[in-house]
C-alpha cells in the first residue's frame, strides 16, 4: 500500500513539473512571438509641419496626404485611405472582437495570474494584442473588463500607440457594452464601479422621461470619452414583447412607442444631433428586432435560434428603429442571432439574410451607416459552436461569403481576416465590395476624430468618469424609476422605524431614518428584497448569465417568503429583471415595489419619504404561468388577467417633514 502511494506521488510530482514546464514554454512562446511581432512595426507617429499646418505623419514618409488632412473633407480623406490600404488592411478592419488587458493598463501578450475570471479568459482564449494588431491588422475590439478609469484611459493609449506604428497608422475603435449598471454579463452588460450608477434599460424607460434619458447617455458618453471608449454596442430597441425572454433587462420594455421615444433620446445623449469628436457612436441592437423568442429562449443557444410571429406583428418590432433610432442617426447597427421564420425569402438568421439588411435596412430605411454582424456567428469560439442559426451546414468561408453579399460591413466576435483575403483572391467577392465597408468603417473613425488625436488624459480620467455630480444624479434616476405597484397605507415609514430585513440592505444605508434589528419579533415592519425568478442552467458557455425559463417562485423559495412577511406589516420589494409572477406576494404584502437597479442609500430614501417613486412598469406583471405561456411571442400585453397593466405605478407626496412631524406628534 505505502508502495502503490509512494508512485501515485512520484506520478503527481512528475505532471506537477510537466505543467510548469508547458506552462514556462508558453509563456516564453508567447513572449517570444509578441516581442517579433512588435519589432516589425514603424517607428512612433510624428506631428509635422507643411505650409504652416500642423499634422500627424501617419504613414511616416515625411509629407502631408490627404488622409492626414484635417482640412479636407472627410469622404476625401476616406476615398484616399481606402486607395492606400492593402487587402490584408482592408480585410484586418472588417473584423471587431475581444480583447484584454493586464490590471495596469497594459496590452496581454503574454499568460499573467489573475484571480479575476475575466483576465483568465481574455489570457487563454483570445489572440494576443500584437497579434490581432500586427498580424490580423485589425482596428477595431470591444474591451470586457471594469478596471478604474485611469487603467481603461491607459490602456487606450497604449494600445493606440502601438497602432499609430503600423503602415498607416489607423487609429484603433474601442467599444464596450453597457456599463452603468451592477449587472455583469459578458456580451450584454459590465459592471465598472468606476461609472456612475444608474438604473438599467427597463428603469429608464421606467421613468417616461426622455430628458432624463438623454441626460443619462450624455453623462455616459463623457465617462466613455474619458476613458478612450468610442463605440457604444447599446442601446437595445428590442421589445420585451415576449415576458420569458432573458435579455429582457437590456431593453426599454414591451411598447414600441415608449421604446422608440427613449431610443432617439439616448441615442441623441451619446452622439449629439450629429457624430462629432466629441461623440461616441451608437451600434443599436438588434434590427429588425430580437425580442420574439419562441418560448422565451435566447438565440444565442441552439434551442433559441427561432423568432415567431404567431401574431403576425413583425412590423411592430421596427418601430423602435424608424422612430427612435433611424431618426437620432444611429452611426451602426447590429443584427441578431435569431431566424425571422417565415418572415423572409429563406429562414437564415438575420446577419445572413439579404431581405432583412439590403432590401429592409439598406433599401427602405436608407440605412448608410455600418452594419456590424452579433457576436461568433462565422468560427465560433474555443468554448463552443458558431451562432450561424439557418447555415449550420456552411462553412466559415461560405458564411462570411453570405454575410457579405446579404449587406453587412463588420464581422462581431471574430477574427478571422484571411477568410475575406482568401474570398477576393478566389474571385468569389470583388475588392470593390469590401472597399464599400471598409469606408463605412473608416468614415466613422474619421467622424471620431479617432486619425487626428486618439489619445486620453489618463490623470482627468478619473475626475471625469464616476464624480459625484453624476453619481448623485444616477441616484435620482434610481429614485424616478423604482414603481410603487402596491400600499395599503404603510409607505412613507416614521422615522425610527425599526426593520429586519432579508436581502441586500446593509445599517448605514438607513441614514439615521430608521433601526434594522436581527430579530423579525423585534421589528415594526419585516422588509424582503427577492429577486426575478429564473431556471439555473450552465450547459454551454455563459448560458449562467442569461436568467431565462420561470418567471414563478418555486414552493420553497415561495415559502421562505411569504413565511417572512405574514409575521409583521411587509414591504416587498423585487428587482425585476423580466416580468415576474408576483401574484400571491402582492395578495400578502402591505407594500410591493419594483426597482430596476436601486441601491440601498436610494431605496431608503424611498421608503420614508425623502424621495417618492415616480416610475411606470414597462411591461405588464402576468397573474399566473399558464397566462404567460399562452401569450404570443410578439404581441405587446396580451396577458389573459394580468396582476398589473404595462403603465402601473403608484405614488405618495409625504416628505421626510411629514415623516417627522408625525413622529413629533407621537
Amino acid at each position: 500500500m505505502k508502495k502503490a502511494l509512494k508512485i501515485t506521488g512520484i506520478i503527481v510530482g512528475i505532471l506537477i513539473v510537466l505543467l510548469v514546464v508547458s506552462g514556462l514554454v508558453g509563456y516564453s512562446r508567447m513572449a517570444s512571438k509578441a516581442k517579433k511581432n512588435y519589432a516589425a512595426l514603424g517607428e512612433e507617429v510624428q506631428v509635422l509641419e507643411e505650409s504652416g499646418f500642423r499634422f500627424r505623419d501617419l504613414n511616416k514618409n515625411g509629407k502631408l496626404d490627404q488622409y492626414e488632412d484635417s482640412r479636407l473633407s472627410i469622404q476625401e480623406r476616406v476615398d484616399n485611405l481606402v486607395e492606400l490600404m492593402t487587402l490584408e488592411e482592408k480585410a484586418g478592419s472588417m473584423f471587431i472582437t475581444m480583447i484584454g488587458m493586464t490590471p495596469d493598463g497594459g496590452p496581454i501578450d503574454k499568460p499573467f495570474y489573475s484571480k479575476n475570471k475575466m483576465d483568465y479568459m481574455l489570457t487563454f482564449m483570445m489572440p494576443s494584442n500584437s497579434e490581432m494588431l500586427v498580424n490580423r491588422k485589425m482596428n477595431s475590439f470591444n474591451i470586457l473588463q471594469g478596471h478604474p478609469a485611469n487603467i481603461l484611459a491607459r490602456y487606450n493609449n497604449n494600445i493606440q500607440g502601438i497602432a499609430e506604428r503600423t503602415r498607416l497608422g489607423i487609429p484603433v475603435t474601442i467599444a464596450s457594452d453597457p456599463r452603468h449598471g451592477a449587472q455583469h454579463n459578458p456580451g450584454a452588460a459590465l459592471s465598472t464601479p468606476a461609472f456612475s450608477q444608474w438604473p438599467t434599460s427597463l428603469g429608464l424607460a421606467a421613468t417616461r422621461d426622455t430628458i432624463l434619458v438623454r441626460e443619462f447617455a450624455d453623462i455616459a458618453r463623457q465617462e466613455y470619452l474619458a476613458t478612450g471608449i468610442r463605440l457604444a454596442l447599446h442601446p437595445m430597441a428590442d421589445l420585451a414583447t415576449e415576458p420569458r425572454w432573458g435579455r429582457s433587462n437590456g431593453t426599454f420594455g414591451e411598447d414600441a412607442e415608449l421604446s422608440a421615444m427613449i431610443t432617439k433620446a439616448y441615442v441623441l445623449g451619446f452622439q449629439g444631433d450629429s457624430l462629432g469628436t466629441s461623440s461616441v457612436a451608437c451600434m443599436t441592437k438588434h434590427f429588425s428586432g430580437g425580442g420574439p423568442q419562441e418560448d422565451g429562449e435566447d438565440a444565442h443557444f441552439p434551442y433559441g435560434k427561432n423568432q415567431v410571429y404567431p401574431g403576425n406583428n413583425f412590423d411592430y418590432h421596427l418601430i423602435p428603429f424608424e422612430k427612435g433610432a433611424f431618426p437620432a442617426k444611429t452611426a451602426q447597427i447590429m443584427p441578431y442571432y435569431g431566424i425571422p421564420i417565415d418572415q423572409t425569402d429563406e429562414n437564415v438568421a438575420f446577419a445572413f439574410n439579404k431581405t432583412i439588411i439590403t432590401k429592409l435596412l439598406r433599401e427602405k430605411y436608407g440605412f448608410e451607416g455600418v452594419i456590424c454582424t452579433d457576436w461568433n456567428i462565422i468560427s465560433g469560439s474555443k468554448v463552443g459552436d458558431a451562432r450561424a442559426w439557418g447555415v449550420e451546414d456552411l462553412t466559415p468561408l461560405e458564411r462570411t461569403k453570405k454575410v457579405i453579399d446579404a449587406g453587412c460591413d463588420q464581422f462581431g466576435g471574430e477574427n478571422s481576416p484571411e477568410l475575406i483575403i482568401e474570398l477576393v483572391k478566389s474571385g468569389q467577392l470583388k475588392e470593390s465590395r469590401i472597399d464599400e465597408s471598409v469606408k463605412r468603417i473608416m468614415k466613422d473613425k474619421f467622424r471620431l476624430g479617432l486619425f487626428d488625436n486618439p489619445y486620453v488624459d489618463e490623470l482627468q480620467a478619473p475626475k471625469i468618469a464616476g464624480n459625484e455630480e453624476f453619481r448623485s444624479k444616477g441616484r435620482k434616476a434610481m429614485a424616478k424609476s423604482t414603481v410603487l405597484l402596491k400600499n395599503d397605507d404603510l409607505l412613507p415609514l416614521k422615522m425610527g422605524t425599526k426593520i429586519y430585513a432579508d436581502g441586500m440592505i446593509v445599517p448605514e444605508a438607513l441614514n439615521g431614518f430608521g433601526e434594522l434589528v436581527s430579530d423579525p419579533k423585534e421589528a415594526d415592519v419585516i422588509l424582503t428584497r427577492i429577486k426575478t425568478p429564473f431556471d439555473v442552467r450552465d450547459d454551454y458557455f455563459l448560458e449562467s448569465y442569461f436568467h431565462q425559463g420561470r418567471l414563478y417562485y418555486s414552493e420553497e423559495e415561495k415559502q421562505k417568503i411569504l413565511g417572512l412577511i405574514a409575521e409583521k406589516p411587509s414591504i416587498v420589494v423585487v428587482n425585476l429583471e423580466r416580468a415576474a409572477i408576483l401574484t400571491e406576494i402582492a395578495e400578502e404584502a402591505d407594500a410591493l415595489m419594483a426597482e430596476f437597479g436601486t441601491s440601498d442609500e436610494v431605496l431608503t430614501d424611498l421608503l420614508f419619504g425623502v424621495e417618492a417613486p415616480e416610475g411606470k412598469l414597462p411591461f405588464e406583471l402576468p397573474s399566473s404561468w399558464e397566462a404567460v405561456k399562452n401569450q404570443k411571442e410578439d404581441v405587446p400585453y396580451d396577458s389573459k388577467d394580468p396582476l398589473y397593466e404595462f403603465g402601473h405605478g403608484l405614488t405618495y407626496n409625504k416628505t421626510i417633514e411629514n415623516a417627522l412631524t408625525m413622529t413629533n406628534q407621537e
